[in-house]
């Protein structure tokens, strides 16, 4: 972002009023709402540089400005505003600027021209209250003229809402957000109690909203702002992945975010409780304090595995003596003994675990029980927890997976799953694949709409990252030792020809990767020292834009992935996406900006939240197919599938030439490049490089400082989540 110019003595100069036309938006933060526009002043020759904060701001629009010149030091004469007031332009080219900027969909330069040509100055009133007469013009047939009255009417309160913001110190992007929540009673709504949009409106904080409760007169030690604090402190945590906190904890936490004395803290904290916010229960013989969705998420997964565990397997008892040998001469496979033992165990479960990590003979073993059970007639179900993970988990059994939120047949118009405790899947058998990705939110619903009858099998690598949401469902399944559990530490003879496989373990086992081979003897997995980031940083884009494709054949967009452990620095997911970007796809066009990213044709891109309505979920990559101006709507490609966003909705999306080791759970890429350095020193751990390096099918790469490589072998921190279902399934 760029820096506001440097501070001056404003308050010794007279405050000016200075009008005029924007001709260029030179920059401006949404998020902050900081400007640098280029202002046509009547009277003055040159385009004056004004500086100030606005809520929004188009090309075409009149700007009144009350603030004081000042000679910039680095930036030359500017106009610095204490106060900008938008004015709907006045000029036929600024009304033509204006509609054709893009701000109202359906309205493009093109038509910005006819719309202009034709109804001149009068046209923001032919919209507003004639839009019928937009329908003389070529091109201009019922469904664009609904899509552009429409789209004014909500830009109308939109920019109500923004300025309402600006007002309150605030500048958003947030804003068509918080439009979609509450409609035209937004203003209402966060004026009564601001802390709300914390709760109901996706990419506001609860830092945001004390800034404005602030502006609105709330005061720092209210009762209100307390009661939000501490919920926020609590969300904040889970983000972390614990599902609870202890008691003093919590207090110390919300004391140190509010700086407002403990006593209101623990008022706070019993009104909470009292309403039923927050649940208080015992773990490890300490009080800690559950958001109540998590609470209930964790006791109803107890609750259901020990339903699930009564009873019989449908199928019927099976003898392995007969079974394994006949499912061994119908694939041709001679199974290890483990893999025998852990066959036997699984047919004659109920309910069990299948983990271990790449090359272990997990995909052998769950296809052979398939082949085994669907013998017996049964009705058998697969799913995972991405779409990609369901891909690869149908491609390797040849039966339809689905996503674990398609199984359960989430809809998005209530925000729920059809499928629940009242309404079960229709299945004798289930079997859930990438089980360590499963939070314990989603691994609730889905044990609540698995029938009494059914058996279940979870599969799973427990050494992998735990979930990005809350929980440790499978580690605490497993340490439970209520489930049965197989464990699968043997590499087999045909994976153990990859080193990818081979040194998957070894990093698992606390020991450094082997370097590379001989640059002769072409190998699946390297390792390529570099002394300093700036070393690490070219060798990267050597890599990826070179040697990689032209030595392996692999194209640098679709093929490689670069996984990173961070996303801020010169070497995390954002600094290497632009310059990423700029070097795979610099070229393209047209390109769009919003939210602080530069979109094109052909760029990669990653959903970063579940949009149930568009069926994209948080981590799936695709690439933008097209980008239309005139219609603000740009096309992505996933897998063939391909999906509409507005240009207001591109908060959802992301660059991925990059993305994050979190981000790549449940996928696997052709080639995966991961830069280590010791600037990563906070988040270099064993079980982020292990998920890294196995997600490569064809070809890994890290490219590392030699201590930062080591520290991510050795580090294995303590830091366990803070759960209770190992504890509740126990008891």
């Amino acid at each position: 972002m760029m820096p506001p110019p440097s501070h001056t003595t404003a308050d010794q100069h007279a405050l000016e009023r200075l009008s005029g036309s924007v001709e260029r938006v030179t920059f401006h933060s949404e998020e902050t709402g900081f400007c640098v526009l280029q202002v046509k002043v009547r009277g003055r020759r040159e385009l004056a540089t004004i500086v100030g904060s606005a809520a929004t701001v188009t090309v075409g629009e009149y700007v009144e400005c009350l603030g004081v010149w000042v000679n910039d030091r680095s930036h030359g004469l500017q106009f610095k505003a204490r106060q900008i007031t938008i004015i709907l332009p006045s000029t036929l080219e600024g009304i033509e600027k204006y509609l054709g900027s893009g701000m109202v969909k359906g309205i493009g330069p093109h038509f910005a021209r006819k719309l202009v040509k034709a109804f001149g100055e009068r046209v923001f009133d032919i919209i507003e209250q004639k839009p019928e007469r937009l329908l003389e013009l070529d091109g201009i047939g019922p469904k664009r003229q609904a899509r552009v009255t429409e789209a004014w009417a909500e830009q109308k309160v939109i920019r109500e809402i923004m300025v309402f913001l600006q007002s309150h110190g605030v500048g958003t992007s947030r804003a068509v957000r918080i439009y979609k929540t509450y409609g035209n009673e937004a203003i209402t709504k966060v004026t009564e109690n601001p802390y709300r949009l914390a709760l109901d409106i996706h990419g506001i904080g609860f830092k945001t909203a004390d800034t404005i409760a602030r502006r609105l007169g709330i005061a720092p030690d209210s009762l209100i702002r307390a009661q939000a604090g501490v919920r926020h402190v609590l969300k904040e945590w889970s983000e972390q992945g614990h599902c609870a906190a202890f008691r003093p904890k919590l207090i110390e936490l919300a004391v140190m975010l509010l700086e407002i004395p403990e006593s209101v803290i623990v008022q706070a904290m019993d009104a909470e409780l009292y309403a039923g916010n927050l649940i208080s229960d015992t773990v490890n013989d300490q009080e800690a304090l559950f958001l109540t969705p998590l609470h209930r998420a964790e006791t109803g997964c107890a609750k259901h595995l020990i339903r699930l565990l009564a009873g019989t397997p449908p199928w019927g008892r099976i003898e392995p003596a007969k079974a394994i040998p006949w499912v061994e001469r119908r694939s041709g496979l001679t199974f290890s003994d483990s893999q025998r033992e852990a066959i036997a165990q699984v047919v004659n479960s109920k309910v069990s675990i299948i983990t271990g990590g790449p090359g272990v003979g997990k995909t052998t073993i769950v296809n052979s029980i398939l082949t085994i059970l669907r013998t017996k007639s049964i009705e058998v179900l697969l799913c995972a927890p991405t779409g990609r993970a369901a891909k690869r988990l149908s491609e390797s059994t040849g039966l339809e997976a689905k996503t674990v939120h398609r199984l359960l047949e989430f809809d998005p118009q209530h925000f729920g799953f059809k499928r629940d405790f009242d309404n079960p899947l229709e299945a004798d058998f289930i079997v859930m694949d990438e089980a360590s990705m499963m939070d314990v939110l989603l691994m609730n619903q889905f044990l609540r709409a698995t029938p009494d009858r059914a058996g279940l099998l979870i599969v799973g690598d427990v050494d992998q990252l735990p979930s990005v949401g809350p929980g440790a469902a499978l580690t605490d399944m497993i340490d439970s030792r209520r489930i049965p559990t197989v464990r699968l530490t043997e590499i087999f003879r045909q994976a153990k020809t990859s080193q990818i496989i081979v040194n998957a373990h070894s990093i698992n086992h606390g020991r450094i990767p082997r370097p590379a081979p001989d640059d002769q003897q072409p190998s699946d997995f390297y390792v390529i020292p570099a002394q300093t980031p700036e070393a690490l940083f070219e060798k990267l884009m050597q890599v990826v834009t070179k040697r990689i494709p032209q030595r392996f054949k692999l194209h640098p967009v679709n093929d490689i992935q670069v996984l990173t452990p961070m996303n801020r620095g010169g070497l995390g997911v954002r600094s290497l996406n632009v310059e990423l970007q700029q070097r795979l796809n610099g070229g393209a066009e047209p390109k769009v900006t919003r939210y602080g990213s530069t979109y094109a044709p052909g760029d990669k891109v990653i959903q970063r939240l579940n949009n149930y309505d568009k069926e994209v979920f948080n981590g799936d990559i695709g690439r933008i197919e097209s980008i239309d101006a005139e219609e603000g709507v740009v096309k992505v490609n996933y897998d063939g599938r391909i999906v509409e966003y507005e240009l207001n909705e591109l908060d959802e999306l992301s660059l991925a030439y990059a993305t994050s080791i979190h981000k790549s759970q449940g996928s696997e890429y052709p080639a995966v490049v991961i830069p280590l350095a010791t600037q990563h020193y906070m988040l270099l751990e064993r079980n982020l490089l292990y998920t890294g390096v196995t997600r490569g099918k064809k070809l890994v790469v890290i490219i590392a400082q030699p201590n930062a490589l080591a520290m991510a072998v050795k580090m294995q921190r303590s830091g366990r989540r803070l759960t209770n279902l190992a504890a509740r399934l126990r008891s």
